[in-house]
């Protein structure tokens, strides 16, 4: 017999039980169930490492020594702080970062500037433009290596074409820094003109057609319009870029190996060679989180300033 819905139940029979509902998760448990896996993700590729090296750099540890790692302190901090190499290793990392960032930052705007004044092909010149930063930097570094080399290198040999003697541009202590920063900035000043070009782009045509209605001059349109609206954004361009390449590495490593001798050795190349060449584990890891609390000092300045230029 199938009971409906106004069916009487007879004495002695139970009612079929009702269907039971899956509970629902609310608002803020989907929340946890999306971010979850990535926040666990997180966690083991990025904080767990940091916590790990931070444990490390309090310790002698080394990957290749068999007796465990005994605990000393910040006796690693104080070596790293204390030694010559290290404030020779920094001074050459502030002159490559000063000299590649103010460079690119040229470039990439003037460049930006040029392009934003174009009506046709703007999308096929940025395109081209940032084909260089589309690619990796150690086949960068191999590609330049080739061309920079002294003796079969394509710019050497363009050199010869114009009666110009041939230039060892990565074996001489006077060239080798000036490569560095060239192939960085052939690579990297796409990013500044991408950022740029954004906030060009963005300008309000109307501020342009007000000055050309009072027969403002170019030069007033740029020193009153356009940089100080582009300004903010281009800032944090060469923040992006000066911490980038404040731990640059893979070029040093491929372009000179930190030479001639030690003249192109950066903060970043220093490490790994006293991590895997020197296998001193503890005080490469030292190393490392000194130059993350360097790198947040002076990002949360950088960006205190910026605020304030906001506010401005």
């Amino acid at each position: 017999m199938v009971l409906t819905k106004n069916s009487p139940v007879r004495e002695g029979t139970s009612a079929p039980p009702a269907p039971v509902r899956p509970p629902r998760l609310g608002d803020r448990g989907l929340a946890v169930a999306f971010i979850s896996p990535a926040m666990l993700l997180l966690l083991a590729m990025s904080v767990f490492p940091l916590l790990w090296a931070l444990f490390l750099s309090f310790t002698d540890y080394s990957a290749t020594g068999s007796a465990p790692a005994e605990f000393v302190g910040f006796a690693n901090y104080v070596d790293v702080l204390t030694s010559p190499e290290v404030r020779q290793r920094a001074l050459t990392t502030l002159v490559y970062v000063v000299c590649a960032v103010t460079l690119q930052t040229v470039l990439g705007f003037g460049i930006a500037y040029l392009i934003s004044r174009r009506t046709r092909g703007r999308g096929l010149l940025t395109t081209l433009f940032l084909v260089p930063m589309m690619l990796s930097p150690v086949v960068v570094g191999l590609f330049w290596r080739f061309m920079l080399d002294a003796q079969f290198g394509v710019v050497n040999s363009m050199l010869g074409s114009l009666g110009i003697e041939p230039v060892e541009w990565l074996t001489r202590r006077q060239t080798a820094m000036l490569s560095l920063v060239v192939v960085d900035t052939w690579q990297w000043t796409p990013f500044i003109m991408l950022i740029a070009l954004a906030g060009l782009t963005a300008v309000p045509r109307y501020l342009y057609e007000a000055a050309s209605i009072d027969r403002a001059s170019e030069w007033f349109r740029f020193r009153n319009i356009t940089l100080p609206l582009v300004w903010p954004l281009l800032l944090i361009a060469v923040m992006f870029r000066a911490i980038e390449a404040f731990r640059m590495f893979d070029l040093v490593y491929i372009l000179t190996n930190g030479g001639p001798g030690v003249s192109t050795e950066t903060l970043s190349f220093h490490v790994y060679k006293v991590a895997f060449l020197g296998f001193n584990t503890g005080t490469a890891s030292a190393y490392g989180i000194l130059m993350v609390v360097v790198v947040i000092v002076l990002a949360q300045l950088y960006l205190r300033y910026l605020n304030k230029l906001k506010e401005g």
